[in-house]
């Protein structure tokens, strides 16, 4: 997505078609991030989305231009000199690109900073935040396009109705991608039941509909189980899954989210009816605290917060406060903090080989999780240490931009 939208902005797209299986590799430009730079030599090294490595050779007569996330042309860019490119940053060079795809003298190097194109990601997952809802399809109506989706707030589970139409992106996750900016275009007669669903929009009057601009779904496989072996040098887990005790390995990718969850989060936690402490134990911004257990035991379950369903408000009316949003603000870890004996779950897009995951988020010391997640077992029924998993509305795989 991040290529097809650089070179739109740059009017390469309908004029060079992709070398080799790289999209990011054409004829006549290569795209990707500045991995190193050789000054004496004049040379950088660029690696593209694919993994391509491509080194760029620079001239006297070569041209720079600084070009700001969300131009559509260079009419708006600016002149900059080979001394303002750092590490990071993501170019585009324009030249004759070699026939073994491997190097390419550049007559024109455009690049995007890696600082303005942070500040574009933070100001987008902000809005997501902002103006997003999240949740888990349970039904669908073909005829007037409409989906109903489990949200599941501190309060508990809502069914909110979100109506697509012809004007409403939607992109779907293809198999085995874990990036949220790949997702794919899609349309309605894609989507299923079960699937993962994140929409960006409004609110209506009806706390419980929801009018989205953009529609983003996957069939996602979600996974409980105790880790077992961590090999840090192929970057795989290894662990017996919770519910049938099947070893899977789960491969941890660049673009994979492992964050952890705290071991005294749910101390005094009702199931269904509230997290007491969960804004301080989430890490989430404050706003939570006590107000928001105040509120969340107040509240019917299923009622909509303050402010709409979802991401636009939860208990103690924060927008975007509900049990997604604040596994989303959890302190982000390395495959390093992962431990053997860990309870971890993972999401990832259903792939070919049932055994093999390619993790998209990992959410490690997930015990009191999964507990805050079980329903109550009945009487004399032994506890389900995955029961957390099945139906809960927590969506674990759909990230931010």
């Amino acid at each position: 997505m991040k290529t097809f939208f650089f070179a739109v902005a740059l009017g390469l797209i309908t004029l060079f078609a992709p070398q080799g299986g790289d999209p990011n590799i054409t004829a006549k430009y290569a795209l990707g991030e500045v991995k190193s730079i050789d000054a004496a030599a004049k040379q950088l090294i660029i690696k593209t989305d694919a993994g391509s490595t491509v080194t760029v050779s620079l001239s006297d007569k070569t041209t720079y231009k600084k070009l700001a996330p969300g131009e559509t042309s260079l009419t708006n860019a600016t002149d900059v000199t080979f001394a303002d490119l750092a590490e990071g940053d993501r170019i585009m060079a324009r030249g004759t690109v070699a026939t073994d795809l491997k190097s390419v003298p550049a007559a024109m190097v455009v690049v995007m900073t890696k600082g303005d194109l942070a500040k574009k990601a933070d100001a987008e997952r902000a809005e997501w935040r902002r103006r997003g809802i999240l949740g888990v399809i349970t039904a669908l109506k073909p005829d007037t396009k409409e989906i109903t989706i489990s949200n599941r707030t501190m309060a508990g589970t809502q069914s909110v109705v979100i109506p697509v139409s012809d004007k409403t992106e939607m992109r779907r996750y293809a198999p085995d991608s874990i990036k949220f900016g790949d997702a794919k275009p899609s349309q309605f007669s894609e989507l299923k039941v079960g699937d993962q669903l994140r929409a960006l929009g409004d609110r209506t009057e009806d706390p419980l509909r929801f009018n989205p601009q953009k529609v983003v779904t996957g069939s996602f496989r979600t996974v409980g189980g105790v880790v077992t072996a961590i090999d840090a040098t192929t970057h795989e887990i290894k662990i017996n899954e919770l519910e049938k005790k099947t070893p899977l390995t789960i491969v941890i990718k660049q673009d994979a989210v492992l964050r952890r969850f705290p071991a005294d989060f749910g101390m005094g936690f009702r199931p269904g009816g509230g997290a007491p402490g969960a804004a301080q134990g989430g890490g989430a911004p404050a706003g939570g605290g006590q107000a928001a257990q105040g509120n969340a035991q107040q509240r019917p379950q299923g009622a909509g917060g303050p402010g709409g369903p979802g991401g636009q408000g939860g208990p103690g009316g924060r927008p975007g406060f509900n049990i997604n949003d604040m596994l989303e603000r959890l302190p982000v870890i390395s495959i390093a903090d992962v431990k053997v004996g860990d309870t971890i779950i993972v999401s990832s897009t259903q792939g070919v080989d049932p055994t093999r995951l390619t993790a998209i988020s990992l959410v490690a010391g997930a015990d009191t999780l999964l507990a805050m997640l079980a329903p109550r077992p009945q009487a004399g029924q032994a506890p389900n240490p995955a029961a957390g998993l099945g139906g809960s509305g927590v969506s674990f795989g759909i990230g931010l931009p």
